[in-house]
């Protein structure tokens, strides 16, 4: 039998034991869930030495508990932190205008959309956006001005709204 046949047998004969253990070892599902991939990850990396172990099950239950213990850990660190600190404020919800702008750029196309975040929202230079991008810096400034006029006929319609919106595809 192959290497990954035999593994394979082995996660379906042993995972959903393994996920009843790894939810028991920390108490979420998901977080059991997260544990137990990780485990069986580690014993496809290593499935040699894991299927001549003399008893292959108890090394992936070795490796749940290990990170199990790992994750309470670092989680005993943040409540550690938390206690000390106290929680932090609670962030008060987005405002209208906010809303709003949020609306208006899904409603431009992507392109648009990342350079005008990228410029405005993160302080980038049109440099620095074309070289992520992977396009030239003349390409970043014309999506800069589209993505400005279109965004101001979302956000501003009126009478000007199909001048702006006509301006913003470059159709005359």
């Amino acid at each position: 039998m192959r290497d990954s046949e035999a593994f394979d047998e082995f996660y379906r004969d042993t995972s959903a034991r393994m996920v009843r253990y790894g939810y028991a070892m920390v108490g979420d599902l998901g977080d059991a869930q997260d544990v137990v991939q990780e485990a069986y990850t580690r014993a496809w990396r290593h499935w040699r030495t894991v299927a001549d172990h003399p008893a292959p099950e108890a090394w992936v239950r070795l490796t749940v508990n290990r990170l199990a213990t790992d994750r309470w850990r670092r989680l005993s660190g943040w409540r550690a932190a938390l206690i000390r600190t106290g929680p932090p404020e609670p962030a008060a919800p987005p405002g209208e205008t906010s809303v709003l702008l949020g609306s208006a750029l899904r409603k431009l196309p992507m392109n648009l959309r990342q350079a005008l975040v990228l410029f405005y929202l993160y302080d980038m230079p049109v440099n620095d956006i074309a070289a992520e991008t992977g396009v030239a810096v003349g390409t970043v400034t014309s999506w800069l001005r589209r993505g400005r006029l279109e965004l101001a006929a979302i956000l501003a319609p009126g009478p000007a709204h199909e001048k702006t919106l006509l301006e913003a595809h470059d159709v005359e």
